[in-house]
């Protein structure tokens, strides 16, 4: 029997007894971690902070929510800058789309590292 492929290829990978959802995204952690313990980034490093996404029904003006997008992390810098980002080998039109919701939605720009 194979093992199971995702539609990307991308492998799962454990670090520090986390799970990440493929080797670049582990890789990207632990950056995130080295430039933590040197002082550049003052805060935890922050693993899928979550964005609910909602949409106004046309008919009653109330909020529906459509989905909820997984950053892949977020982070303080020392200069007071906070940062959130996506680790990408392939940028799908799909998560295009959910950065710019959670860009109209709060205001917060989710950067891609390739």
């Amino acid at each position: 029997m194979r093992p199971f492929l995702s539609k990307y290829r991308a492998q799962p990978t454990v670090v520090d007894g986390r799970r990440f959802h493929s080797k670049a995204e582990a890789r990207r952690y632990q950056e995130l971690e080295l430039l933590r313990k040197a002082g550049e980034i003052v805060s935890e490093v922050e693993c899928q902070p979550p964005f609910p996404l909602f949409l106004l029904d046309c008919y009653s003006d109330k909020p529906v929510h459509i989905c909820t997008y997984l950053a892949d992390f977020h982070y303080t810098l020392k200069d007071g800058e906070m940062v959130w980002e996506d680790v990408k080998g392939f940028d799908t039109p799909m998560s295009k789309l959910k950065r710019k919701m959670v860009w109209a939605s709060y205001g917060i720009e989710v950067r891609v590292i390739r």
